[in-house]
């Protein structure tokens, strides 16, 4: 039992399993309904190189206390793996850490995974770690200002209660506890956030008010990068703290190791803040407050108080900083700003091999108006300084890898991206931000609504939106005409399948019609960027339907599942598409986008932005 006197922890010993939170007047905060070892856990998702996935709990064998004064106290659960024991076991050496401080309303919570010399091979899918709530106390979500809501109950999923739908984590309230609930659907992954846009979510229950709040003081220790979308919060009530997942890229960022590779990575902390208020009336401030506490949190990053050797101090970290200007001749003349654009380090060594990069730390910030960036705490090593920019296709990667060391501050000067381009544009379609948030999201069928996204920027959220393509589609394909359409209300923001007859998934062909009123001798190109693709097989035909205008197909591309766990993005992928002059004419042309798969409701292409180029003038 840990107890400063706000905050009393109990933990099982030596598995780590936390099992009680006492704060705010509750003796409990975690279900009393579940078993010790399911209340506030780790767990993994792991295999062996093309077997199934593993699942399991993360426990400790040994305990500890690593330090302890009147300040604080830190205590270990800590198992460790012997490469030459037999029988088929999780090859890490996993230390799984709690620290509670003097006068603080919370604690922190870290874990050290290491990969001892000699072990197998092996994948890792997935590592987290899982707090769930008192069911009949906790009922109020928020993940985001505009995010917020009474939750169902978990009994709701069940079958007397729920409907499954299509998509397996959906469930339709058909007759809830709360009756005003009845008709919504409730999915985990409506609640998803970027890693860029998150940073506090959690509860808060009633009777008496408490707030719960998972805080990442940094990001650095999550898989993917920025933009990689992870779970926060869902129905149970269960509070998410994801350091490593697949969701929205699938197979291609799981974390592969070889026999006898070595590795070690801290995963954390994060911390667990609570605050409470007597006044019910006051149960939003939570929130805000919650709010305030994440920037603290971030301000103190990294912290000076974690015993690990393997945590980094700011003393021990570097910087980076430089300028990041665009260069591409058909936009402007002169050099352009990278204004708000990203910036990261990572271990990855190929444009755009952060996005699915699991193993190392990675470093991101936010450009300014002027393109300048500092990273600040970078932990030792070699990167690729990596970089994107919303307005410009494509990656940046500089061609030397940065060596930062501890204390170092290192000054690159301005840097120019050169984004893919050959010639002048013909035409282009949608805005390249990586989404697909410039296209037409319809409104949900009025059957499978939730109410959180139904006057939300977020539409995108709701449930069954793949079959609204049908309902606008129903005999014929979508035709798009260049200078006429409008991407907003004519692009439907996800090519899928159409349904059918006795609900038949058939494929579809979408038209982009243009007109040109020369045509130059070369090579044209096509620039497909690509939000997300889940199962797709992609064909693109130029102006007649046979093998001789096909000019690229692809498939069986994407494992995102981004349309069925409502998103507008997953993995960025761009294309570059030679046409041939000679299949082109004057006048009216046709470009043919066919997503030939069939039979499959929820597979598809989420186009990020397109663009064709004429041939480069001399």
């Amino acid at each position: 039992m840990l107890d400063n006197g706000l905050v009393k922890l109990t933990i099982l010993r030596p598995q780590g399993f936390l099992t009680g939170i006492k704060y705010g007047g509750m003796d409990n905060l975690l279900d009393l309904k579940s078993s010790e070892t399911n209340r506030g856990y780790w767990d993994i998702n792991w295999s062996l190189p093309g077997g199934q996935d593993r699942y399991q709990l993360i426990k400790g064998d040994d305990y500890s206390v690593v330090h302890s004064s009147n300040e604080s106290i830190e205590v270990s659960f800590r198992s460790t793996y012997d490469p030459s024991t037999s029988g088929i076991r999780l090859p890490l050496s996993i230390d799984l850490r709690y620290i509670l401080r003097a006068g603080v309303s919370g604690f922190y919570c870290y874990a050290i995974y290491e990969l001892p010399p000699g072990c197998r091979a092996f994948d890792v899918a997935q590592t987290r770690m899982v707090f769930k709530l008192r069911q009949e106390r906790f009922h109020y979500m928020a993940i985001s200002d505009e995010k917020q809501r009474v939750m169902p109950m978990p009994e709701d999923l069940l079958q007397n209660r729920g409907k499954k739908l299509i998509v397996p984590e959906s469930v339709l309230l058909v007759n809830p506890i709360n009756p005003h609930l009845k008709g919504e659907v409730d999915d985990k992954y409506q609640y998803s956030m970027d890693n860029k846009d998150g940073g506090v979510h959690g509860w808060i229950s009633s009777k008496p008010v408490v707030g719960f709040w998972v805080i990442f003081p940094s990001h650095e220790f999550r898989n993917g990068g920025p933009t990689k979308q992870n779970l926060t919060v869902h129905t149970g009530p269960a509070c998410l703290a994801m350091f490593h997942g697949t969701h929205y890229i699938g197979e291609d960022i799981m974390a592969h190791f070889k026999d006898g590779e070595t590795w070690r990575k801290v995963f954390g902390p994060f911390f667990v803040y609570l605050n409470s208020t007597p006044n019910i009336s006051n149960a939003h401030n939570l929130w805000l407050d919650a709010k305030k506490q994440r920037l603290l949190e971030e301000a103190a990053w990294p912290y000076d108080f974690v015993s690990s050797p393997y945590y980094f101090t700011a003393k021990e970290r570097g910087s980076v900083s430089g300028r990041l200007l665009v260069q591409d001749r058909f936009v402007s003349s002169s050099l352009v700003p990278a204004k708000y654009g990203y910036v990261g380090l990572s271990v990855a060594t190929t444009e755009g091999s952060w996005q699915t990069e699991s193993k190392g730390y990675q470093f991101w910030v936010q450009t300014d108006l002027n393109g300048n960036f500092t990273i600040k705490n970078v932990i030792p090593g070699a990167y690729g300084l990596h970089g994107w920019v919303p307005g410009f296709i494509g990656d940046y990667l500089d061609n030397a890898r940065i060596t930062v060391s501890s204390g170092s501050q290192k000054q690159l000067g301005n840097l120019t991206y050169v984004p893919i381009r050959d010639g002048p544009t013909v035409w282009e379609i949608g805005f390249p931000d990586r989404t697909t948030i410039g296209f037409y999201v319809p409104d949900v069928n009025p059957m499978y609504a939730n109410k959180l996204f139904l006057n939300s920027p977020e539409k995108f959220r709701q449930y069954g939106l793949w079959d609204r393509y049908t309902d606008l589609n129903p005999k014929s394909d979508q035709v798009f005409t260049i200078g006429v359409s409008d991407p907003k209300k004519d692009w439907f923001f996800a090519h899928v399948d159409r349904r059918g007859e006795a609900n038949k998934y058939l494929p579809t062909q979408w038209e982009i019609k243009f007109n040109l009123d020369s045509v130059t001798s070369g090579i044209y190109k096509l620039r497909l960027a690509m939000a997300s693709a889940t199962r797709a097989d992609l064909k693109v035909h130029i102006n007649d339907m046979d093998v001789k205008h096909l000019v690229f197909q692809v498939q069986n591309l994407g494992m995102d599942n981004t349309v069925c766990r409502h998103g507008i993005h997953g993995l960025y992928r761009l294309y570059s598409i030679d046409i041939s002059s000679s299949l082109l004419v004057k006048g009216d042309n046709s470009l043919f986008l066919t997503q030939a798969r069939g039979g499959d409701a929820i597979c598809g292409v989420l186009y990020d932005y397109l663009r064709l180029e004429a041939p480069a003038s001399s």
